[in-house]
């Protein structure tokens, strides 16, 4: 489903006047990471963005973007009976849809966002279960071809793609990758980012230096991770690599990855938009409170930055906008 800004802003003017008089909602949401990561620092703004303009009461939750602290998380936070209730998909369909089932019958209305449920999506979508996020198999492979386009790869240079490809729904985007790359006749490393440095990022760095180090015909780095993609930039100054020694692509944008844009550290991000993610979801949690709507998809997978565009993106990605 794509909304147009007319049709955005009727929405938020229903939102906002025709359910004035209703009680107020209380809204539980999951950011992931941890407090003022950048990805989850530009969904918390996102969100109470939302719930500002809505006046609803937010409260959120940091899970490291570990699946079994989300689930905990979520039995507590249906516990406090809140009126809605934003997840996270990565702990995936299996673990995630009886619980979300529990949630409806207590009148828990819930929306996913950054990594899709599919089959809780086609079950409670009826109910207003919602999707808004990016499609991650095509995530990767917009990923992938405008790297091959951007970067000018080859048939047998060799790409490394560092992340999650072992996580239900979340890795669709490193197979992706995988995927047209190999069939683009590249060669393709491929390393799992460890549980240590998914936490924290600053644990990633010997691991991005040392494998550059160890792969001078290495031809592009492909890092499947917002926080440790925001950290290559200084990873690589520390160890003394200079910028195009080896090309870096990456996901989400924060002020530190917009740094290293702009030194040439890292030449290619492509956007999942989480502030969108959040803002649609709190506000899609009103609608279907108030109003009984069903359930919507939105894809908020929203284009690349480079060198040529990060000067009019880096402002926002300073207020953790973009």
């Amino acid at each position: 489903m794509k909304l147009c800004l007319a049709a955005l802003s009727a929405l938020m003017l229903f939102c906002g006047t025709a359910f004035a008089a209703g009680n107020k909602l209380t809204v539980w949401f999951d950011a992931g990471g941890s407090p003022g990561e950048p990805y989850a620092r530009t969904l918390q703004n996102g969100a109470q963005a939302a719930a500002d303009a809505l006046g609803v009461d937010i409260k959120f939750v940091y899970t490291d973007w570990n699946a079994e602290k989300m689930i905990t998380s979520f039995k507590q936070g249906m516990a406090t009976k809140p009126d809605g209730m934003v997840v996270i998909g990565a702990p995936g369909d299996d673990a995630y849809m009886p619980l979300i089932d529990q949630a409806f019958k207590q009148g828990i209305q819930v929306m996913c966002v950054d990594t899709p449920l599919p089959k809780t999506f086609e079950r409670f979508q009826p109910q207003g279960f919602s999707y808004i996020g990016v499609n991650n198999y095509g995530q990767g492979e917009m990923m992938a071809n405008r790297c091959i386009s951007h970067f000018g790869l080859k048939k047998g240079d060799k790409v490394f793609i560092w992340g999650l490809r072992s996580v239900p729904g979340r890795g669709l985007r490193a197979q992706a990758m995988t995927d047209v790359f190999t069939k683009a006749g590249l060669e393709v490393d491929y390393l799992e980012i460890s549980p240590e440095a998914n936490k924290e990022a600053a644990l990633g760095a010997p691991i991005l230096t040392g494998y550059i180090a160890s792969h001078k015909d290495c031809k592009l780095i492909v890092i499947d991770h917002a926080a440790l993609t925001a950290q290559a930039g200084t990873a690589l100054r520390s160890a003394g690599i200079k910028p195009g020694a080896v090309q870096i692509a990456g996901f989400s944008l924060s002020p530190a990855t917009a740094d290293a844009i702009k030194a040439g550290y890292v030449g290619l991000v492509s956007e999942g938009q989480p502030y969108m993610m959040a803002y649609l979801a709190v506000n899609q949690i009103v609608l279907n409170k108030r109003g009984n709507f069903g359930g919507i998809y939105v894809d908020t997978a929203g284009g690349f930055v480079t060198k040529d565009n990060i000067e009019q993106i880096a402002p926002l990605a300073e207020k953790a906008i973009r």
